[in-house]
């Protein structure tokens, strides 16, 4: 999938926003064990890639750092689903402090008052943080009205053949 293709996806307005609200994001990624590990977990996208952020010590650090290859999905609870599919390669970085984007994410699920006194925490509690930053090299939305999983087509084309 190229870059172009990706972006259009991305920029579709319920793709949008699935990356802009409050429902976390599924991060899958592969533990040191080889076996799979899914996390629910806060992000903020900055238009093109998607930033996360966690403890340096975090055992996905780890993991990430021998295998950087992730999947993703944000998803609805409704019906018709919203979900976004992504899949992508991270990188890391140790930052000191705790990054503004981090901040910036929080606030997406939280009133202003739980804000003000999670920023304050975070802040007394984090000396540093690593930064994940994904970078999609494919992404699928299914809003089951335009696009559905292409098994559910190819059962419709086949009814509809005979």
């Amino acid at each position: 999938m190229n870059s172009t293709e990706i972006a259009e996806i991305l920029a579709k307005p319920y793709s949008q926003q699935l990356l802009t609200g409050a429902i976390p994001a599924r991060f899958s990624y592969v533990g040191l064990d080889g076996d799979p590990r899914v996390v629910p977990i806060g992000f903020l996208f900055d238009g093109e890639r998607l930033q996360i952020f966690t403890v340096p010590k975090a055992a996905k650090v780890k993991a990430l750092r021998k295998n950087p290859r992730v999947a993703l999905t944000i998803d609805t609870e409704g019906f018709p689903p919203k979900v976004l599919l992504i899949r992508g390669t991270t990188e890391l970085k140790l930052e000191d402090g705790v990054p503004e984007d981090y901040i910036i994410a929080g606030a997406k699920v939280m009133t202003a008052d739980q804000h003000q006194e999670w920023t304050a925490g975070v802040k007394a509690l984090y000396d540093q943080m690593v930064r994940i930053t994904v970078t999609p090299d494919w992404v699928k939305l299914l809003d089951f009205e335009t696009t559905i999983p292409k098994a559910v087509a190819d059962l419709i084309a086949e009814k509809q053949q005979g």
